[in-house]
């Protein structure tokens, strides 16, 4: 897949005044977003709790998980996404999990973010 990013507006829960926007790259290959934990902490993000992940090069890491607000350039509306706590100088990756929280698909070939419509699954019971 073409890889592209969009510019993010990442916004502290508790305080709409504090935030930072920077371009990400979109990454649907990484479940969490991952965020710098200095640009993080500017911002006074607060852990909520940790996460083990697989890194791209096969290593293993227990990071810091935080929740912020984003707001993804071309889309509308404020909206809540887990963050990892990356370390410093990290590259900036927008993850399966935000994509999906703004109900939007990744289309490769026009390098854009198209809104889809939710699929909620499920089946009937019987008694």
């Amino acid at each position: 897949m073409g890889m592209f990013k969009k510019k993010v507006k990442v916004i502290n829960m508790k305080d709409s005044e504090l935030f930072f926007e920077h371009e990400f790259w979109i990454d649907t290959g990484a479940l969490y977003s991952f965020v710098p934990e200095d640009l993080l902490e500017q911002i006074q993000v607060e852990p909520a709790d940790t996460r083990n992940l697989i890194l791209a090069d096969g290593r293993t890491s227990i990071n810091l998980l935080g929740f912020c607000n984003f707001e993804i350039e071309g889309l509308t509306g404020t909206i809540p996404c887990p963050v990892i706590f990356a370390p410093k100088d990290s590259l900036f990756l927008l993850g399966a999990t935000a994509l999906e929280n703004f109900g939007v698909d990744v289309d490769p070939t026009s390098k854009s973010l198209k809104q889809i419509s939710a699929i909620i699954g499920g089946f009937t019971a019987s008694k």
